[in-house]
This record gives C-alpha cells, structure tokens and sequence, in this order.
C-alpha cells in the first residue's frame, strides 16, 4: 500500500463522482485531505465522513470557480491556507462536461468549459508553485484529464480540446516545474459511472454498447481511479513526470471491438 503519511492535498471538484474517489484514496493512504466543493451538500458530507473513517484530518472549503479566473483562484487559496499552510499537494480534478454540438456552440459555454478544466488548474498550479518554491516544499500535481483527450466524440468538441488541453498542459508543467522538485501527471478515465455520466447510462442499450467498446466490457464506478491517484502522488512515483495515465479497461487502444454474436449473424448473413 502507497503512504502519503505527512501530507495534506487539496482536491478540487472532490465532494463527488472521481474527486471523491481520489480523496477517499489518497485519505486511506494516511493523507490530510482538504475537499473543495460548490456546496456543502449530503455528497460533500459523505465524502468527509469517509475520508475520516481512515483517521486522517479533513477540512472542507466551499465556492464557485466559474466566476473570473483570478478572483476565484485568489478566494480558493486563501480559504485553502488559512486552514492549512502545509499543502504539498494539488489535485486539479473540478471539471464540467457541458457541451453542445459544434454548429450549435455558444462563446459561453465553450469559455466555460476551458475555464473550469484548464484555466483554474493551469493558475492554481502556479499559485501553489510559487509558494512550493519559495519555501523549498516538494510540491506534487495531479490532473484530471479524460480519455476524450485521446478519442474524439461526436458533439463533444469543447470538451475534447479542454481535455487534449490538460494532457499538453501536463507535459509543459513538467519540464517547467521538474527543475523546483515539483512533479506533475495526471490520471485520464476512461467511462465511469458517475453522478455526470449516470443519465446518458440510463439506458441500457447504452450502457451495453460502451461495455462492448471496452476491452474488458466493464463501465466501473469512479473507485477505480483512486488507487492510480494514490501511486503517482507517492514517493514511489519519484521518477514518473509529466504523464498521463488512463484508467479507461483498455478502451483507447482497441481499434475495432469485437462484434456480438447478434449483430455479427446479421452482417455475415449481408
């Protein structure tokens, strides 16, 4: 088992769906967790309570970040270090996954979809460099990216270029952050099951077409990135810089699924 024992993380966007799995991962590892949320709802107070069940601290801090950049990273550092100072590690996972189809696609939706997956961790990340450099802290950074930073999908174009976004983001942080002893990767779902995929999974002809795309026919719940975050956070993950790991049951890499049976009668049969 990784150990983070020592270590505070603030997590943004951890109240729920993957950000709660990776806090409660990186809780059970031994790590001081701060949870960053829109709001204190019955998630947020879930999430707490079982961060807590692993004995370490956990402290909360509620705003929005789809205001202006600036002002908004500037009220999420304050309330983050007026809790703590000894933050050594940054978890960039608040995110959205609104979209529209890209003949349909208004300036503000896609200028908030760049803002709440890039922009926020692009300057949180600098905030937290500098204060990391300027006090010699070993500093840590893990995004959220998506397996939509690897695959393109239909009518999803502005989330797409926010992911491929993150993934170049990583790369360039590394080699600008390697230097100060400051690491920086990120983990990239595949399709998980969570409170922003369950109404598109509803259906079950389309829950079972994106089991048929997935090498091991499995669309989990978001748990299964909490163990990923935990290893690239720890010392273990020294030498790893500047990737992205997914967490996708092998989806990105299979160029043609296999048929079912079915469906392969009717084609033979052409």
């Amino acid at each position: 088992m990784f150990r983070l024992d020592g270590r505070t993380a603030l997590i943004t966007g951890g109240t729920q769906g993957v950000g709660a799995a990776i806090a409660c991962a990186l809780a059970q590892g031994g790590c001081g967790i701060i949870l960053h949320g829109l709001r204190d709802d019955e998630a947020a107070q879930h999430t707490k309570a079982t961060c807590e069940s692993f004995g370490v601290r956990v402290q909360t801090v509620f705003c929005d970040l789809t205001g202006p950049t600036p002002e908004c990273i500037d009220v999420l550092l304050q309330r983050a270090t007026e809790l703590t100072d000894d933050i050594s590690l940054l978890v960039n996972n608040v995110g959205t996954f609104i979209d529209k189809p890209f003949l349909e696609m208004d300036f503000a939706t896609y200028e908030r979809t760049m803002r709440l997956n890039v922009s926020v961790g692009y300057f949180l990340t600098q905030a937290f460099a500098r204060r990391w450099i300027a006090l010699g802290t070993a500093g840590r950074v893990l995004f959220t990216g998506s397996i939509n930073g690897e695959l393109a999908e239909a009518d999803h174009t502005a989330y797409d270029a926010s992911k491929g976004a993150v993934r170049s983001l990583v790369r360039s942080l590394c080699v600008s952050l390697a230097p100060y002893n400051i690491r920086v990767n990120a983990l990239a779902p595949g399709l998980v099951l969570t409170p922003l995929t369950a109404p598109a999974l509803s259906d079950p002809a389309a829950m079972s077409w994106m089991k048929l795309h997935t090498p091991n026919h499995q669309v989990p719940g978001p748990e299964v990135c909490g163990p990923t975050a935990l290893f690239l956070l720890s010392d273990e993950a020294e030498h790893i810089h500047g990737q992205m790991i997914l967490v996708d049951g092998g989806m990105s890499i299979w160029q043609q699924p296999d048929l079912p049976d079915s469906l392969r009668g009717k084609l033979e049969a052409k």
